[in-house]
C-alpha cells in the first residue's frame, strides 16, 4: 500500500515538473505555475493596466520585447516592437492559427471558417471568397456605391434621432457597415433600426470583451464552461454562436430554395454552386462558418473604429472644424466619393491619427508557430500562440516622439500631403494575412465620417462632458456607452 502511495507521489511531483518545465531556449518571461501557467500574474498585472495590451508592454519592460508565457495549457509568446512584430506578422512559420476549445466553439468543433482555419484549407477558402466577393464588387465602384447609399440612409436616421436630442454612438453604425457586406455576401440588406439584427450585433461587441485575442479564460482552461459558464464568456459566447447560426442557416436555406446554378446572385449562391460539385472542403458547416466570419468581422472593428473617430472629433473640435473647412474647399455641398481621398490630405491624416491612437485591434489576430522556430536566439515550439502588440508600435516613443500626443499632422509632410510611414502604421496588419476586409474597411471609414462631417457638428453632451477614448478591452477595444450632440450643418 506504502509503495503504491509513494509511487503516486511520485508520479504527481513528474507530472507538475513536466508542466512547469519551461521548453529550452524559450523566451524570457515569469515563471509559471502547474496547470494555471502564467494567468494569476497575468491578471494582477490585468487590475493594474486595465488592458492586455497594456500588461504586455508592462512585461516587455522587464523581460524584453519578446515575452514567453503560459496560460493554462497553452504556451504563449508575445512580441513588441517593429521588428519583431514585422517578423512574425510576415514569416511563413508564424502563418498558422490557434486551436482550441474556444476557436471551435464557433465552428461545429472544427477548424474551419475563414479567420481561425490554417493551412491549404484556408488558402482555398480565401482564394474562393476574394475572388467572388470582388467580381461581386469588393474595391469597385459598386462597393462604393453601396456604402453611399447606406451612408445616405444612415444620415436620415442620425438626423432623426439627434432631433430628440444627444445620439448614443458606441452602436450607431452597427447596421450600417454590416450592409455593404451583407448585401455582397447574401444579396440583402436591413433596415437600420433592424431590432433583430441590432441585436445581434450588441451581442457580438459584448461577446468581443469576454475574451482576449489568446482565446482567454474559455480556451485557456475549457474546464471552466462547467463551473463558471458566465465568468468565462462560455454562455454569452454559445448564445451569440447559436442566434447567428440560426440567422445565417435562414439566409442559406432561402438560398438554396430559390437557387439557379446559371444565375448565382452573391457569394452564398457561388458557393452553393461550388457545394455542389462536391469539392471537400465546400460543406454547408464550411459555409455557415465563413458567412460567420464575415457577419462577425462586418459588425466589429469597423464600426467600432467609426466611434472611436466621432469621440475624437467630439474631444478635439478645433480639429473637426480644419477637416470641415478642407471638405467645403474641395467638396461644396457634393458628396465624396473615393477619388475625393487624394484632394483631402488633412481629413486622410486625421482618420489615420485616429487609427493610431484607438488601436481598435491592439494585437490583431493571434497567430501560431507551424514548426519549430527560432526568432531573435529563442526558440519557439511548434503550435505556441504567437500575438503580436501593434499598440507597441503605434505608440513607440523612439520612432513617433509624443505617441500620447494627438497630433494628425505627423501624417502630413513639409509640403502638407499626406505621407504614412508605412513601416510603422499597421491598423490591418502585414502579410499574406493581413486583414482580408481591408478595402471595404478603408472605403467605409472614409465615406462616413466625411458624409458625417458634411451634415453635423459633433459636439459632446454638457451632461456627461468626460470622454473615454481608451475603450473597453477585449478581442478588440470597443467604446463605451456614450451620448453625443449632432447639430444639423448647413453649407
Amino acid at each position: 500500500m506504502w509503495m503504491f502511495v509513494i509511487a503516486i507521489v511520485i508520479l504527481l511531483c513528474y507530472l507538475v515538473y513536466v508542466d512547469i518545465r519551461k521548453p529550452k531556449d524559450y523566451p524570457k518571461g515569469p515563471r509559471w505555475y502547474p496547470i494555471i501557467g502564467n494567468y494569476t500574474q497575468v491578471s494582477k498585472e490585468l487590475e493594474k493596466q486595465g488592458y492586455h495590451h497594456k500588461v504586455w508592454m508592462e512585461f516587455a519592460n522587464e523581460y524584453g520585447n519578446m515575452i514567453g508565457l503560459k496560460m493554462g495549457t497553452m504556451l504563449l509568446v508575445v512580441v513588441n516592437g517593429v521588428d519583431l512584430v514585422r517578423e512574425v506578422l510576415t514569416r511563413d512559420e508564424f502563418s498558422g492559427r490557434p486551436d482550441g476549445f474556444f476557436f471551435r466553439l464557433r465552428t461545429f468543433g472544427k477548424q474551419i471558417g475563414l479567420v481561425f482555419s490554417e493551412g491549404s484549407f484556408w488558402e482555398k477558402q480565401r482564394k474562393f471568397t476574394v475572388f467572388h466577393l470582388r467580381d461581386l464588387g469588393l474595391g469597385r465602384q459598386k462597393m462604393e456605391a453601396l456604402i453611399q447609399e447606406e451612408t445616405h440612409d444612415l444620415m436620415e436616421v442620425l438626423k432623426q434621432e439627434s432631433a430628440k436630442g444627444p445620439v448614443e454612438i458606441k452602436n450607431a453604425f452597427d447596421i450600417s457597415v454590416l450592409n455593404t457586406l451583407w448585401a455582397m455576401t447574401a444579396g440583402k440588406r436591413y433596415n437600420l433600426n433592424d431590432e433583430r439584427l441590432n441585436y445581434l450585433a450588441r451581442l457580438v461587441h459584448d461577446s468581443f470583451t469576454k475574451v482576449d485575442p489568446s482565446g482567454g479564460l474559455l480556451n485557456q482552461m475549457p474546464l471552466l464552461r462547467f463551473l463558471a459558464p458566465n465568468l468565462c464568456g462560455y454562455n454569452l459566447v454559445s448564445t451569440l454562436v447559436n442566434k447567428i447560426t440560426h440567422f445565417i442557416s435562414e439566409s442559406i436555406n432561402e438560398h438554396v430554395d430559390t437557387f439557379d446554378a446559371d444565375s448565382p446572385r452573391d457569394l452564398i449562391d457561388m458557393f452553393i454552386k461550388k457545394m455542389h460539385s462536391k469539392s471537400e472542403t465546400f460543406t454547408e458547416e464550411q459555409l455557415i462558418s465563413l458567412c460567420m466570419d464575415l457577419f462577425m468581422a462586418g459588425s466589429e472593428t469597423t464600426s467600432n473604429t467609426l466611434s472611436f473617430a466621432v469621440l475624437y472629433l467630439a474631444e478635439y473640435t478645433d480639429v473637426q472644424r480644419k477637416m470641415q473647412s478642407e471638405l467645403n474647399d474641395v467638396l461644396g455641398s457634393r458628396t465624396p466619393t473615393l477619388r475625393d481621398k487624394i484632394n483631402l490630405p488633412y481629413t486622410n491624416a486625421v482618420l489615420c491619427e485616429i487609427q493610431r491612437m484607438s488601436n481598435v485591434a491592439p494585437v490583431g489576430v493571434p497567430h501560431k508557430t507551424t514548426c519549430n522556430v527560432t526568432l531573435a536566439d529563442c526558440v519557439i515550439p511548434k503550435g505556441t500562440i504567437m500575438l503580436a502588440n501593434l499598440f507597441s508600435v503605434h505608440m513607440d516613443e523612439k520612432f513617433w516622439g509624443d505617441p500620447h500626443n494627438f497630433r494628425p499632422e505627423r501624417f502630413l509632410n513639409a509640403e502638407g500631403q499626406l505621407e504614412i510611414p508605412d513601416k510603422h502604421f499597421m491598423p490591418f496588419g502585414v502579410g499574406k494575412r493581413r486583414c482580408m476586409g481591408e478595402l471595404l474597411a478603408k472605403a467605409n471609414y472614409f465615406l462616413v465620417i466625411t458624409t458625417l462631417l458634411q451634415n453635423f457638428h459633433i459636439e459632446k453632451n454638457p451632461d456627461d462632458p468626460e470622454l473615454n477614448l481608451s475603450g473597453r478591452d477585449g478581442f478588440t477595444l470597443s467604446p463605451a456607452s456614450t451620448k453625443l450632440i449632432l447639430s444639423a450643418r448647413y453649407l
